[in-house]
């Protein structure tokens, strides 16, 4: 029988506001997560250093993957939009804190955002359903 897709985590929210969006999707062995901004408190943290956001997207999507029973180790892929350029050296400190071990395959671009913030990841996971890792 065919897997159904599996909506993960509860509904985004931004001041407030929930998001017509899902946190994540669980396909079949693979987890897709929705591009995180830096959150504070619900939210968007437009202040702070490039590090500091990093550090808050990066806590929030290793909470996501927990939620879909996943860690960091099983993300495969990261897709990254830079604010500025300038910033890729400081948000690549902290995000080889967070991947120090085969790290997943990762696009970078320096794009402007919808929100006011410095940066924005998207990862996706493989971690096949029963696997008990």
């Amino acid at each position: 029988m065919a897997q159904k897709k599996e909506v993960i985590g509860g509904p985004l929210e931004i001041n407030g506001r929930v998001l017509s969006l899902s946190r994540a999707i669980r396909a079949g062995d693979f987890v897709f997560l929705t591009g995180q901004i830096p959150m504070r408190d619900g939210v968007p943290m437009t202040d702070g250093s490039i590090q500091e956001q990093t550090r808050a997207i990066l806590d929030d999507i290793t909470e996501t993957l927990a939620t879909a029973d996943c860690t960091r180790e099983n993300v495969v892929k990261a897709m990254v939009w830079l604010r500025e350029r300038a910033d890729f050296p400081g948000f690549n400190e902290i995000y080889g804190e967070y991947f120090p071990v085969e790290p997943p395959t990762r696009s970078a671009i320096v794009s402007d955002l919808l929100v006011d913030v410095r940066v924005e990841v998207e990862v996706v996971a493989y971690r096949p359903l029963g696997d008990s890792a």
